[in-house]
């Protein structure tokens, strides 16, 4: 689930309203790279929230970003473009898939990646809520994992991204803070396995 959420914009005046797909294709055309914040949380089937998450976000299109949760524990789950890495400090283990298989059409597919949209997607508009402007975005592919995405936007910036999954759960992110275009480090998506971990392979 996680590895699926992973996530800016200029505020130009002139795009303050434009609808959210409009917003959304410029936060990917326009912004490279960002930096920023996040909390997220699911709830089941039956309306139990799991633990909140919080913890800080990197990326640098095409498809290189770092998603690390920080509360209530650690975990890092980082892409160099080619390779994804997994690693749960707690389990000292590193799961490592190839990029494409892991996020090719996963709402990080939409957030970190450079594509189009109506390729992998079928997009549709959705009324104002909460102050934000919606879309939602099916895949159109049957092994995607999860049902739907909607992803609300202000000041063409993703700030809310709900996501429902293939079992029925909606997993909530909240993105603030979002820095557009830094200048990273070059080693800013550079991942060495810790000595001693199992690294597996997917």
């Amino acid at each position: 689930m996680r590895i699926l959420l992973m996530s800016a914009l200029f505020c130009v005046s002139a795009l303050a309203h434009a609808g959210a797909s409009d917003q959304l294709k410029a936060f990917v055309s326009e912004v490279k790279s960002a930096t920023g914040s996040f909390s997220q949380y699911t709830v089941g089937t039956q309306g139990q929230p799991r633990p909140r998450q919080s913890g800080q976000f990197a990326f640098e299109r095409p498809g290189r970003f770092k998603w690390v949760v920080q509360q209530p524990y650690e975990q890092s789950i980082v892409s160099d473009g080619k390779q994804l890495f997994q690693f749960d400090p707690d389990l000292n283990q590193v799961t490592v898939r190839q990029v494409d298989e892991a996020i090719g059409t996963s709402p990080a597919a939409i957030l970190f990646g450079s594509g189009s949209l109506e390729q992998a997607f079928d997009v549709s508009e959705l009324p104002d809520r909460d102050g934000l402007q919606w879309l939602r975005a099916k895949p159109r592919g049957a092994d995607a994992g999860f049902a739907q995405v909607d992803i609300g936007l202000k000041g063409n910036q993703p700030v809310r991204v709900e996501l429902l999954d293939a079992f029925g759960q909606t997993t909530r992110v909240e993105i603030t803070g979002i820095s557009p275009n830094p200048s990273l480090p070059q080693d800013e998506f550079r991942f060495v396995p810790p000595a001693g971990a199992d690294v597996v392979q997917m």
